[in-house]
């Protein structure tokens, strides 16, 4: 009878005969004592533990829920074509810039990778900032001169 109320109220007979090992477990470590109505007690203890079990399984499923919304879809992985083709492109960069000047490699490394403030960067070579405004500029037209080749 016991067995029949826990799988109703928890949705699975699985779920309840785990749920009735975890009472007998809890009935046989209690100090042996008299009870007015036993099985009363064993009916309160087996519908507080499913109570705690259900609300248990709510909380590890939205829990789960969260965790697999947070994680990365098939789509968001490039494909082998996309990677090929993505360093590919890094490879005709950084052979552009290897061809450019000492300077001009420098400032386009320092502003886009470094991510330093022109200000900075104009203080670092000892050239003013307009210096390195045009030396940004040349470096971004020999780049964009690779998407014309």
């Amino acid at each position: 009878m016991l067995m029949r109320l826990m799988t109703a109220r928890l949705g699975s007979a699985a779920d309840a005969e785990d749920m009735l090992q975890d009472l007998w477990l809890k009935l046989e470590s209690l100090p042996e004592q008299t009870l007015d109505n036993p099985a009363a007690y064993l009916f309160r203890v087996a519908t507080n533990l499913a109570a705690d079990r259900r609300l248990s399984m709510a909380r590890a499923v939205a829990r789960d829920g969260l965790w697999l919304s947070a994680q990365p879809g098939s789509e968001e992985f490039p494909d082998a074509e996309h990677v090929l083709l993505a360093r590919e492109r890094l490879s005709e960069v950084e052979g552009a810039m290897a061809a450019m000047p000492e300077r001009m490699r420098s400032v386009l490394y320092m502003a886009r990778v470094e991510r330093r403030p022109q200000k900075e960067i104009a203080q670092v070579l000892g050239i003013t900032v307009s210096g390195v405004e045009k030396l940004l500029k040349r470096g971004y037209r020999k780049l964009l001169d690779l998407d014309e080749e």
